[in-house]
């Protein structure tokens, strides 16, 4: 895979895609995170000379229709406003004005395109939809790591048509994970909550083969013992639980504590409980208190796993965390992601 800052995009038109999904309420960005984690990989390119840049990406699910309240108009403020710079904003970049706008755009200029998700083409990872959207650009980097476990046609189609590469933050993705597959401080802990059992399972598994132990908490534990799953001998379910089986209980808390403790390597997923109500908060935070007491390489993922990270503003105490979600899930149960494998197989 080819390296962002190897690369030469002097009088390059650059086609960015990003993750720009951020928490949007009463039509005001709640979260700016995954957009400023993208704006060192934009200034990167248009520090060039004669470079330009539009940047493609999603919000929500508006299924394949036009969506007003999906709309990145607000995103387009918010990236002028973090960057101190003029956002050109397309609304439809395959109508004969925004091909303009692309063909026209100015040395140093950044446009950013409404929705992708707003064409059905799009999830359905159309060929033809990928190659009208590129055409006119000379590179195309992907710095959405997030969206990269969907085969869509902007993450796996655009890199067969357009020499590709991943961007700073997809990189640092990679590398952390990466070590996280195969961690060579020992003893490695893994602590793996949340729900959904059946979408855990693959990564309770994989790490199972390569950790010291597995720790598993929040309500896949329970579904694990209501259905009687089996597990290796290093995988550790809760000894206990408060009332109604909404939070780990003290017995489990001190003993994943003590665990933690002795640890050189972390890798923490999905809350030990329902963390929004405070009556089954208390396994959730003993647990990032421990987290954080420990001297260990500490890496968390996972929306409600980094919602409360910084609630409880403890993301210093982290060496890395990761935005993918999903593709974080996938990336450390051993899945290929469609849009790393398109990035390797990219001229």
């Amino acid at each position: 895979m080819k390296h962002l800052k190897n690369i030469d995009f002097k009088n390059k038109r650059v086609l960015v895609r990003t993750d720009f999904n951020v928490p949007i309420e009463d039509g005001k960005i709640v979260d700016d995170y995954r957009i400023r984690q993208a704006i060192p990989t934009i200034e990167h390119i248009i520090s060039q000379p004669k470079s330009k840049i539009v940047i493609i990406s999603h919000l929500g699910r508006p299924d394949g229709k036009v969506t007003p309240e999906f709309s990145l108009r607000s995103i387009a403020e918010k990236l002028e406003e973090l960057m101190k710079k003029e956002i050109i904003f397309i609304d439809d970049i395959l109508s004969k004005e925004g091909d303009a706008i692309v063909r026209n755009l100015k040395d140093g200029q950044i446009a950013l395109a409404e929705n992708i998700r707003f064409y059905p083409e799009e999830e359905k990872g159309d060929e033809q939809f990928a190659i009208n959207i590129c055409h006119h650009f000379g590179f195309f980097v992907n710095e959405a790591f997030s969206a990269s476990h969907r085969a869509h046609a902007s993450v796996s189609e655009i890199p067969k048509f357009k020499p590709s590469c991943a961007g700073l933050d997809f990189e640092k993705e990679i590398e952390e994970l990466s070590q996280a597959l195969k961690p060579i401080k020992r003893p490695a802990i893994a602590i793996i909550g949340g729900a959904k059992i059946e979408t855990k399972m693959p990564l309770i598994e994989n790490l199972a083969d390569t950790y010291d132990a597995v720790l598993v908490g929040g309500k896949i534990a329970v579904e694990a013992k209501q259905q009687n799953l089996e597990f290796k001998k290093n995988v550790v379910l809760p000894e206990d639980y408060t009332d109604e089986t909404m939070d780990i209980g003290p017995a489990t808390c001190e003993k994943y504590k003590k665990v933690l403790a002795a640890a050189s390597f972390l890798v923490w997923n999905g809350a030990m409980g329902k963390f929004e109500d405070s009556r089954y908060e208390k396994g959730t935070k003993e647990i990032l208190e421990a987290i954080c007491g420990s001297d260990a390489h500490r890496i968390a993922g996972g929306g409600e796993t980094v919602e409360y990270i910084n609630i409880q503003k403890k993301s210093n105490c982290f060496n890395f965390i990761s935005s993918g979600g999903g593709a974080m899930l996938e990336f450390l149960s051993g899945k290929i992601l469609p849009g790393i494998e398109a990035l390797e197989k990219s001229a």
